[in-house]
């Protein structure tokens, strides 16, 4: 026997599809703690975007600390050497662009 007809025809499933898909979609955002997008698609959403700016920001802060700390759990032998002093000038750079984030922010 076969089984039986779910939707009327092909229209109404890929309908279905799409509603299933926007509400998975709409369900992720609400999980990550985003607004929802904007209505127009060509409209910003400024909300959005500032709030992955900050989530943004706080990872950076983290991977600073950490770096931080792996530098100043070494020997000043290392930390004077070429490695150690590469070291710190990308722990640096990593600075410079957070202070530019946060200027955004």
């Amino acid at each position: 026997m076969p089984t039986p007809r779910k939707y009327e025809n092909a229209a109404a499933r890929n309908a279905a599809y799409r509603k299933r898909q926007a509400e998975a979609q709409r369900l992720e955002q609400l999980r990550k703690g985003l607004p929802p997008l904007p209505a127009i698609p060509t409209m910003p959403g400024n909300c959005r975007w500032e709030k992955m700016l900050a989530e943004a920001g706080i990872l950076l802060r983290t991977v600073l600390d950490e770096r931080e700390d792996y530098h100043d759990d070494r020997s000043d032998e290392w930390q004077e050497s070429e490695r150690g002093e590469d070291f710190a000038e990308r722990t640096d750079a990593l600075r410079e662009i957070e202070e530019a984030l946060d200027a955004l922010v």
